[in-house]
């Protein structure tokens, strides 16, 4: 909230320093630089003997409202109410059990929100233009006493050096823009105001736009693209750093939900997700959401904000960029329109959205400096919303947890966003396409049917990266898909290299002709390049040098033209590469280039290089598909690298744990080699906290033959056991996971009855969730066939509804005489009155985030 009702400090501060005690009467614990004291002994309008009665207090807000009033023509009217409401807001200072050392901490803005929230509905009496003015005031009165407390306590200063200099800095720009505010109050100058209406422009124009992976239509002229507002997946996610005590007094209270609503609440986040599971996009679309005004409600508190992406690609080599420097950093198109000092001035009033997308884009050397930069931009710059995004194995667990940064995991999409993701691939294809409708709706139904059937497409078919490559493969194939992640992409390969124009009739698109062999080694050059050199882009005179260089070691490229001619081919005629504005390519996605890179490696026998930088996150995908494309000696000996003595112990568990992973993807290994991995590994698969349990998870199916006996484990670490097994797509999961069913553990019997949606819903509910003992638990339903099967099993007394659904479907779904308590994860939109079908419920629980419920039958208990 920008603290856009203004007061010069030569008008505030008297009025405001009447709000505390004199310093000599004040605690003489004031003096200790180690101790902090609470800010109800610190007002004057507190105590036996107060020194400033209600009354008084009243009067101070009633001037204070007067001084602001004048340069907001607030209506006479209005201002007798908000003063009430002002005094209300401060006079809940001296009840509150914050202390001064928090209170500067939390800076204007939260703290300002933290005294809101104390007095809730204070201000329901006022006009919505009355209740913004009032919450813009009681920020700006929030910054003039911190400023009076740190003015008057050195220790403060000296305690909280950044954040005294941070609120310094506010009234610095406080005061200069309380003289400008007489005439443009609350709002930037006319200069920035015009910058920033373009710059929303240019940010909706920039990422409203959506690359669906290997689309391969006939007509040459379709896009490979289509709008976000067609194609936007609300996908979901979960909090991924709650340990194992907070987790045990939850117990089930982390349900999953739409990122979007679960951001809601959170202004910084880290936000994890595997390659292909749109972490991308949902940065595109906050983006857009932001630069459009078209917030969802639940993100309200983005509202009025400047969406500020920065890829951390564009800037992994030079460090993170100074504030001023952040469009130049990521080239973007207006960098040099800008106003001087326009991003200091957005951050310092506090009105930024920071998108910075892909820390695992930055070579591992360069993390923890890019971690030190972000540090003290967030503290310098508190009251800014800020989300960052990483791989899952990227960064360790609360890697930004001292800067208040929550954790956030992607979830795998579950079984109604798979449908809908293929359900909107066909629409966009058959409305750019314009005609065959009849067989894209046959090829698309056959996919629907087929999702549910195999376990190899369920276990695939789990983020929009790999649902649109599988959409395309199925569509190009009519239906006749590949099993697999590498045959997936080899398919991929094929279709778009090789096959992709002629059967699309583009013939003379340009002067070259190459076949699938020659462009994919010149691609897997450049990928290569880039692995080895830690890139995620090449500058194009790097690229056309490279092509350069391969171009005599390829005789079909002969006569062709030169670099130029065959980069702009390889560029417009395979779909794989991407140009930017600056003059620099990359690759539609790191997965991609990560699939070429290996290969080349392979072929290069480059081993020596990818075990040197095995321990490295960005490399664990190259390795796993260089496993995939070796030979059988080769891949021994890749794997017996992986083994090799000499690490630390943390980058030698990690390769070991990469070595595990790997034997999902051989072809051929010898028996002693794979019986080392196992034995090799077998002891450190005992994960001691949540969140080791949760990253066992991408090892894969491996996992399951080498996890203790479930019998011989505590409830504790039998609980851990699940979170990592219900993690793996894999029906022998369901058999192991079905050996801790009888448990009496309700933490364990949550973590089990959330497990469901990564598998066979059928089978899961009659192996696992019919087994459950249900006191006390609540059992989750994400999707329609979830809801169908609890039902099938005569349904339970507690329901946890995760997935968006319709009262009429509930109706249909949940079973009247067993209800008794419903948990809603969800706004529905609607009053609640259908709750009357539903004879035995006494308690209905509902996100404390959702808009207030309305309508619940009478004797229903809420719960937030």
């Amino acid at each position: 909230m920008d603290p856009a009702v203004r007061l010069a400090s030569a008008v505030a501060d008297p009025i405001v320093s009447q709000l505390l005690l004199p310093v000599e009467a004040a605690p003489t614990t004031l003096k200790d630089a180690s101790t902090s004291e609470l800010l109800a002994r610190l007002v004057s309008f507190r105590g036996e003997y107060p020194a400033l009665s209600y009354e008084g207090l009243l009067s101070l807000s009633q001037e204070l409202v007067e001084l602001a009033a004048a340069a907001h023509r607030l209506p006479a009217v209005e201002r007798a109410p908000i003063a009430v409401v002002l005094s209300r807001t401060l006079w809940i200072i001296g009840e509150l059990d914050t202390t001064d050392v928090q209170a500067v901490r939390l800076g204007p803005q939260d703290y300002a929100r933290r005294l809101r929230s104390a007095v809730p509905g204070a201000d329901r009496e006022l006009t919505p233009d009355a209740a913004w003015f009032h919450d813009r005031l009681l920020v700006t009165v929030c910054l003039h006493l911190l400023h009076h407390l740190i003015r008057r306590s050195p220790r403060l200063a000296a305690r909280l050096p950044e954040r005294a200099h941070r609120i310094r800095q506010l009234i610095d720009l406080n005061d200069v823009e309380a003289v400008r505010g007489v005439e443009n109050p609350g709002r930037p100058s006319v200069e920035d105001a015009d910058f920033e209406a373009r710059y929303a422009d240019s940010v909706v124009a920039q990422y409203n736009r959506v690359t669906i992976y290997g689309i391969d239509l006939p007509n040459p002229n379709t896009p490979d693209n289509w709008s976000l507002d067609a194609t936007y997946l609300s996908l979901s996610a979960e909090f991924d750093n709650v340990g194992d005590e907070a987790r045990e007094e939850r117990e089930n209270d982390e349900p999953v939900l739409t990122a979007d609503r679960a951001l809601s609440g959170h202004e910084r986040v880290l936000l994890r997700g595997v390659a292909g599971s749109g972490k991308t996009t949902l940065v595109q679309w906050l983006a857009v959401s932001t630069a459009r005004d078209a917030l969802p409600p639940e993100l309200e508190s983005l509202r009025g904000r400047i969406p500020l992406v920065l890829p951390v690609r564009r800037f992994a080599r030079e460090g993170f960029p100074a504030p001023d420097d952040f469009l130049t950093a990521v080239r973007h198109p207006l960098a040099q329109e800008a106003p001087d000092g326009w991003v200091a001035r957005v951050l310092t009033e506090e009105r930024a959205l920071l998108l910075i997308d892909g820390i695992d884009e930055a070579p591992e050397s360069e993390r923890g400096p890019l971690r030190a930069a972000l540090k003290r931009l967030m503290r310098i710059y508190s009251g800014n919303f800020c989300l960052v995004t990483a791989r899952p194995s990227a960064v360790e667990p609360n890697w930004l947890e001292d800067e208040g940064f929550d954790e956030l995991a992607l979830a795998p999409m579950n079984r109604d966003q798979v449908s809908a993701f293929i359900t909107a691939w066909h629409t966009a294809a058959r409305n750019d396409e314009g005609k065959d409708h009849s067989r894209l709706e046959e090829y698309r139904d056959k996919l629907l049917a087929s999702i549910p059937l195999f376990r190899e497409l369920r276990g695939l078919a789990t983020n929009p990266l790999m649902c649109g490559l599988i959409c395309a493969l199925n569509r190009d194939r009519s239906g006749s898909l590949p099993k697999g992640r590498k045959e997936l992409y080899e398919a991929a390969m094929e279709m778009l290299l090789q096959r992709r124009d002629p059967e699309r009739r583009v013939l003379y698109a340009d002067a070259v002709r190459l076949q699938r062999a020659p462009r994919e080694r010149l691609l897997r050059k450049l990928a290569f390049r880039m692995l080895t050199e830690q890139r995620a882009e090449l500058d194009l005179d790097e690229a056309l040098e490279e092509i350069d260089r391969s171009l005599p070691a390829i005789p079909s490229t002969a006569g062709q033209g030169g670099p130029e001619a065959i980069f702009r081919h390889l560029l417009l005629r395979t779909g794989l590469l991407r140009e930017q504005t600056d003059r620099s390519m990359e690759f539609v996605h790191r997965t991609v280039q990560d699939y070429l890179a290996a290969k080349e490696a392979v072929e290069q026998g480059a081993f020596d290089l990818l075990l040197a930088h095995a321990h490295e996150s960005e490399w664990e995908e190259v390795i796993r598909m260089a496993v995939a494309h070796a030979r059988p000696g080769e891949c021994a000996r890749l794997l017996t690298g992986l083994l090799a003595p000499g690490r630390t112990g943390m980058q030698r568990n990690r390769r070991r744990l990469l070595a595990a992973a790997c034997l999902e993807h051989v072809t051929e290994l010898d028996p002693e080699t794979h019986d080392r991995i196992r034995h090799e590994t077998r002891n450190m698969l005992r994960p001691a906290t949540v969140a080791a349990a949760r990253g066992l998870g991408w090892v894969g199916p491996i996992v399951l033959e080498m996890l203790p006996d479930p019998s011989t484990v505590s409830d504790r670490e039998a609980h851990r056991l699940a979170v990592t097994v219900t993690r793996i797509n894999d029906d022998a999961a369901v058999h192991y996971l079905a050996q801790l069913r009888n448990r009496a553990s309700l933490e364990l019997r949550a973590e089990l009855a959330h497990g469901w949606r990564n598998f066979d819903t059928d089978h899961y509910a009659e192996e696992i969730i019919g087994h459950l003992d249900p006191e006390g638990l609540y059992f989750p339903v994400s999707d329609r066939v979830e809801l169908a099967a609890l039902r099938k099993l005569g349904g339970r007394e507690r329901v946890q509804v995760v997935g968006h659904f319709t009262p009429d479907e509930l109706l249909e779904g949940l079973v009247p005489d067993q209800l008794t308590h419903l948990w809603l994860a969800y706004d529905l939109g609607v009053r609640m009155d259908w709750l009357g079908a539903f004879p035995h419920l006494t308690t209905l629980r509902v996100n404390p985030r959702l808009p207030r419920v309305t309508g619940v039958p009478e004797g229903v208990r809420i719960l937030a």
